[in-house]
């Protein structure tokens, strides 16, 4: 068996087509095998990341994982405009304000919780208000995957995509404002805050006119159109180029991708036909990103004591603000019940915007221009950041699923 694995790291394991093929069918026999045994497909997806990555069997070059981010970064376009879809001000006028409310309530209590923790344990001040701030967010990928093999639908589902939409374009807002203050720490300079504040807010801004420019463009090419490759070629191609446009700016992708999707869908309730043009192509997206996601994870960081601690906080905080955010806004909007002790569940799964986040924050020009201490805090932050994603990844959704059921 050592001789194969051997045969297979030496012959096959450089070549990015190998690997993108190995994560896709590991990735389809583990989420099959875990539906089998009634739990997501997203839970087998990640199991297999780790079998094949440097905690498991080795099997996929840390240089291909790098080039296979791009399936990342185009899956969470995807999911995105997907998630914008959700926004159609027909049903922002029925839930709207409640939405909005329910959001932000459990968003900044999750914030405030697990900046308070891990200030007493003892983390930089600048670390735990990152922390804090990347803990708010979902995992819409997760929750687009779970609701879609439960072909669920309803108010349960209606409100569940509206939060976890405005909750990560919520999240990313606070980060760039968090992340602009943390700066003048990490770099040891006296900058001016507000400037830094205006700087995140004017960054938001551009990424919503990027996505609107691709939304009407994406409108008016395909509006009256039958032919599904039109349609197919075009979207593919405006998500791809406002996508890059967004990262070469440093803008956010999530956001911009968002607005395409909200735009579109009011525009003219006809676009959702572009959805349903493109939902066939993001099976295989999904199973690559979370099988990437699984490869990435470091399980020798259970081992470092302190980290492990303030892991562990993270993850209890999260789940309290998530779940304590919800249940006491949605009984003070006096909700149905179903929503208030249910949807905080459903809010459990983490993943790609909270790493996406990280690896922001390591790939940053003032990290890398860091002193030595500030460089090994921001090593600990991501350590910490994947081991809470680990957990709520694994765990997350088969919370999320199970409280979705119970509300078809």
């Amino acid at each position: 068996m050592n001789q194969i694995l051997e045969m297979l790291r030496d012959s096959f394991a450089h070549q990015i087509i190998f690997s993108t093929g190995l994560l896709l069918i590991m990735g389809y026999i583990l989420g099959q095998f875990s539906e089998r045994i009634k739990i997501p497909a997203i839970t087998g997806y990640i199991f297999a990341g780790v079998l094949l990555g440097e905690a498991g069997l080795d099997l996929i070059h840390h240089e291909n994982l790098q080039q296979l981010n791009l399936l990342s970064e185009i899956t969470l376009s995807f999911i995105a405009v997907i998630i914008g879809c959700e926004f159609s001000f027909s049903k922002l006028k029925l839930y709207g304000r409640r939405i909005i409310f329910l959001t932000l309530a459990q968003m900044m209590l999750t914030f405030i919780l697990i900046t308070i923790g891990l200030l007493l344990l003892g983390l930089s001040s600048y670390v735990s208000f990152l922390l804090g701030t990347i803990g708010a967010a979902s995992a819409p990928a997760a929750t687009v995957v779970i609701v879609e093999k439960l072909r669920a639908k309803g108010e349960f589902v209606d409100y569940l995509f509206g939060i976890v939409a405005l909750d990560n374009a919520g999240t990313v807002i606070l980060f760039s404002v968090v992340f602009a203050i943390s700066g003048s720490v990490i770099s040891g300079s006296e900058a001016d805050l507000l400037t830094g504040i205006f700087q995140a807010l004017k960054e938001i801004l551009f990424a919503i006119i990027s996505g609107a420019i691709g939304a009407l463009i994406i409108h008016f090419s395909t509006h009256h159109s039958p032919y599904k490759g039109k349609i197919e070629i075009i979207s593919l191609g405006i998500i791809f180029l406002n996508t890059s446009i967004c990262l070469i700016l440093n803008l956010s992708p999530l956001i911009s991708n968002m607005a395409i999707g909200m735009l579109l869908v009011n525009l003219s309730e006809k676009n959702l036909h572009i959805m349903n043009v493109l939902k066939p192509l993001t099976p295989p997206l999904y199973a690559i990103f979370f099988t990437i996601a699984g490869t990435e994870l470091d399980l020798n960081m259970f081992t470092a004591s302190k980290a492990l601690l303030a892991g562990l906080i993270v993850i209890i905080l999260r789940a309290a603000g998530k779940y304590g955010g919800i249940y006491a806004s949605g009984h003070l909007l006096k909700l149905p019940h179903r929503i208030s002790n249910w949807m905080g569940f459903a809010l459990m799964p983490q993943a790609g915007v909270a790493i996406g986040l990280v690896l922001f924050v390591q790939g940053s020009p003032i990290v890398q221009q860091a002193s030595p201490d500030i460089r090994m805090e921001i090593t600990e932050m991501i350590n910490i950041v994947l081991m809470s994603v680990f957990f709520n990844e694994l765990i997350g959704p088969l919370v999320a699923k199970m409280a979705i059921k119970k509300n078809l």
